[in-house]
């Protein structure tokens, strides 16, 4: 049958009739209700003509591509086997080029996308607009594998793929790669992913779709600071409010292989999966691997269109959907190792008075840790420090009206450590092996290693009222399996939430190294990256927010003088660029003005009013006409309510930068328009246009997006944030 899925605007259609491998006919915008014939009409329409030097039949791009349906390019599958084995050469020569085939019967759709697979039940096609998921078995006999693989396209118009690669010999099979391949268009000409650097994490790459594979692989064990992050192919000249995308995500928080490709006979793809390492995944007879999801967004509005659905389709599960996110004072950039009560009281203090909820005790609190090269993975808390345990800070911070949270590293391990003197045998890799700050990596794998860290932590929050982790992971991990070590953790933080279901983690990766959606299944808040410096946060929010919906990135006022770049910033610019997130501060208040703390303490009474905005409306980013400028805000989905940021990053191309314009507001209504105080913000001139300095404006929706609203002229490094309310 060809079987059509349909949600939000987007269509997927699927060949799976006969014994041929499905192959995706479409993936794109939504073609409409179509009948059976003209499926099939469909169907015959897109079978291409034969060219020359190639196979002598026309090329069919399946949804598992090998060598042996004559497809040249990157494959879906590459396993092996020993020629030696109990399944001989026979068996090893076919997984050169397998050719697989539908198992007859196999085939399973339905159009709740949500239905588990053992409920899943057949039917004679899907054709309504609220998704579906397509189920089906591959086989060959002669190479002795299977594959089951299913597709979900969700009400959101969300596409999930993943695969479960099964051993039907009796001698091992080696998994090279087992991936999801999709079809994309001829305009789909020109590509954006990511890569970056600590502090300074997904700087956007454009660059054309030509012959050949464009391949981005992470060996890291973890995303890295270069994760590709999301590879989208679109039309050329896309943006963010314009243009046709097609994207991808690998839903995994270890190494992974993401790529598009142009064959020189004509298709192009987008593919990913996990990155395996040779011999990193063996299967024994029986015994069968199963994918991480690879996550596709198809947008016919560039990439704000990717972010709808990815958001929508993120908060349809979302552990803290609906759950107000609290204010968050983390310790590190304020007290760093220097740790006591007497120490923290201040601060305390003035965390409560500025309408702190959140208080979080950074590194430094337990046995031996003076400093980052000893102590890692000695769970205890120091009674030199603490010599009556953090009971008496917890009592502090709770009569101040806040919860406590506390920082953790439990993956990692410093060799002058008691654990280590103990468990040398948990540390993965060699004795040889370089360190990186100053740890290595704990083998979640090795025997009791897990069981070790999970009786720790569970120690912690039995002991202590503690409602927040922030759970940290500061290094590569450069040997071992990361296949096998991040299956172990994710494993370790289940257990840890099952135990502890009203406990929220934070996944930190020496900043934003390991940001995915993965993580996020298992985690309440990321932190983007480690810098606070709000001129490079505004970039990285800025497309960390093109998969991860603003709730979950944390973003934090710093001091004045940033920790990681040493530039200074304005009050303002650094409370404007706090604001979109989940909002936080890492700035030792004790040593603040009191106008500074009022200032703060006015940003986080705005912050509590605004975030059922900020954390359930549509993201919008404007293509702005200078590129020192930032415009995006959130609308809310009625959009009767929206709060934008402009921001000035460098200076303007123009004495007179254009009016400034606000897209995704309703187009017939009008609009109040005003600024929030978030303290003085530097201009290059006094003067203001008139409506700014009387304090509002009201403008239509249509206006504000097609003709602008002039601004101030802002200096570099500032930021205006306007609150807009249907009037």
């Amino acid at each position: 049958m060809i079987h059509h899925l349909r949600a939000a605007g987007v269509s997927l259609i699927v060949d799976a009739r006969g014994t041929a491998v499905p192959a995706a006919l479409h993936w794109g915008s939504d073609l409409g209700a179509l009948a059976a014939d003209a499926l099939d009409a469909l169907a015959a329409a897109s079978v291409p003509a034969v060219p020359p030097s190639s196979i002598d039949v026309p090329l069919r791009l399946s949804l598992m591509p090998t060598l042996g349906d004559g497809w040249s390019g990157r494959p879906g599958l590459q396993a092996y086997r020993d020629p030696a084995g109990a399944d001989g050469a026979a068996a090893a020569r076919a997984l050169q080029a397998p050719r697989l085939e539908l198992v007859p019967g196999s085939v399973r759709v339905t159009g709740a996308a949500s239905v588990a697979d053992g409920e899943i039940v057949e039917t004679s096609g899907a054709t309504d607009a609220s998704g579906g998921s397509l189920a089906f078995e591959l086989v060959d006999p002669e190479a002795s594998v299977a594959i089951a693989t299913r597709l979900e396209l969700t009400p959101q118009g969300v596409l999930r793929v993943r695969h479960r690669l099964s051993n039907r010999g009796t001698a091992p099979l080696g998994v090279g790669r087992l991936a999801t391949v999709l079809p994309v268009p001829a305009r789909a000409s020109e590509l954006v992913d990511f890569s970056g650097l600590w502090s300074h994490e997904r700087r956007p790459i454009r660059r054309s779709l030509e012959h050949g594979v464009h391949a981005r692989e992470s060996r890291h064990g973890r995303g890295g600071h270069d994760d590709a992050f999301l590879l989208v192919a679109g039309t050329p000249g896309f943006g963010f409010r314009s243009g046709e995308t097609w994207a991808v995500h690998v839903a995994w928080s270890g190494d992974t292989d993401a790529w598009a490709e142009r064959s020189a006979l004509g298709p192009a793809t987008l593919g990913g999966g996990e990155l395996l390492a040779p011999g990193e995944v063996v299967l024994g007879p029986g015994q069968a691997y199963e994918t991480p999801w690879t996550i596709a967004v198809h947008s016919d509005s560039g990439l704000d269109g990717v972010s709808d659905r990815l958001h929508d389709w993120v908060r349809s599960w979302s552990a803290i959907a609906g759950r107000p996110r609290p204010v968050v004072l983390n310790t590190w950039e304020a007290v760093y190792f220097d740790h006591s009560l007497e120490r923290l009281e201040p601060l305390i203090a003035a965390a409560e008075r500025v309408g702190v909820e959140r208080f979080v005790l950074d590194d430094g609190w337990f046995h031996g840790r003076r400093d980052d090269r000893r102590a890692l993975g000695d769970w205890t808390v120091d009674a030199e420090v603490w010599p009556d345990g953090l009971g008496p800070l917890v009592e502090r911070v709770h009569a101040a009206g806040m919860e406590f949270g506390l920082w953790v590293e439990p993956e990692m391990v410093s060799v002058d450590s008691d654990l280590a003197r103990a468990h040398p045998e948990w540390l993965l890799g060699r004795a040889a092996d370089p360190e990186w700050r100053f740890q290595r990596v704990l083998d979640l794998t090795a025997p009791g290693a897990a069981e070790h860290l999970f009786e720790r932590l569970d120690a912690l929050l039995a002991e202590h009222d503690i409602a927040y982790l922030k759970w940290d992971h500061n290094r590569d991990l450069l040997g071992g399996s990361s296949h096998a070590q991040t299956s172990a953790v994710y494993a370790l933080i289940d257990r840890v939430r099952d135990a502890h279901p009203g406990v929220e983690i934070e996944s930190c990766a020496s900043g934003g190294a390991r940001v995915d959606l993965g993580i996020l299944e298992r985690t309440d808040r990321v932190w983007p990256s480690d810098t606070n410096d709000p001129l490079v946060r505004q970039a990285i929010h800025r497309y960390t927010s093109l998969v991860v919906p603003p709730e979950y990135l944390g973003a934090h006022l710093g001091a004045a003088r940033a920790h990681t770049t040493g530039r200074t910033a304005e009050l303002s610019f650094r409370l404007a660029s706090a604001l979109f997130g989940s909002a936080g501060i890492e700035w030792n208040l004790a040593t603040a003005s009191d106008a500074e703390l009022d200032a703060v303490a006015r940003w986080t009474a705005e912050y509590r009013r605004l975030r059922p905005l900020l954390h359930s409306g549509r993201l919008v980013r404007a293509d702005a006409a200078d590129p020192a400028q930032h415009v995006q805000g959130v609308v809310a989905s009625d959009r009767s309510h929206a709060v934008f940021s402009v921001a000035a990053l460098g200076s303007a191309h123009a004495a007179l930068p254009p009016a400034v314009r606000i897209p995704g507001l309703d187009p017939d209504q009008t609009y109040e328009v005003r600024a929030l105080d978030l303290g003085p913000v530097r201009t290059i001139q006094d003067a203001n246009p008139p409506w700014f300095d009387a304090g509002s404006v009201r403008w239509p929706g249509r206006a504000l997006a097609e003709v602008g609203l002039p601004m101030p002229l802002l200096a570099p490094e500032n930021a205006i944030v306007l609150e807009l309310v249907v009037a």
